[in-house]
């Protein structure tokens, strides 16, 4: 099994319990494909998004791959005035992750993350481990706590 990404690094360093699931990968729909070869919820399954405030700061969303991400509801969690998506050359810079395996754990820059508070429903949620392919299931205190994260309403659904 992969263990060879930053974010399973991370994992590992702090001792934390995890899983790691990897997949074979062939959709451009990453985390839907994900819950959907894995069977299992979309809802526990998030993907990790990069944001630009109005006065250019760079932030992380993790969101249910069945959402979308509210840029309004994101805006308010970091006190901005707005957000917008970042450039995907930006996410992938600034996270040292490509599109598709952008995990919110072993980021190249450790950006303001906020967590959805819909991951407090399930005992343990997936994120992609660092990979398009691999997924990492751990507890959603373990991901707050290792990424920094602030909870929040962030997802529409």
């Amino acid at each position: 099994m992969a263990t060879g990404t930053p974010a399973t690094r991370v994992a590992q360093q702090a001792k934390i319990d995890y899983t790691l699931h990897e997949y074979v990968h062939d959709e451009a729909e990453y985390g839907l494909e994900a819950a959907r070869v894995l069977g299992i919820d979309a809802g526990r399954v998030f993907k990790t998004l990069v944001a630009r405030t109005a006065d250019d700061r760079h932030i992380v969303g993790i969101v249910p791959v069945a959402a979308q991400l509210d840029l309004k509801g994101l805006a308010a969690a970091v006190d901005a005035k707005s957000v917008e998506m970042a450039r995907p050359a930006d996410a992938q810079r600034l996270t040292g992750y490509v599109l598709g395996g952008i995990s919110p754990l072993g980021q190249k820059r450790r950006l303001a993350t906020v967590l959805d508070v819909s991951a407090g429903e399930y005992p343990t949620v997936f994120v992609s481990g660092g990979k398009r392919g691999l997924e990492i299931e751990l507890t959603p205190t373990d991901l707050a706590t290792l990424t920094g994260a602030t909870l929040a309403e962030i997802a529409r659904w």
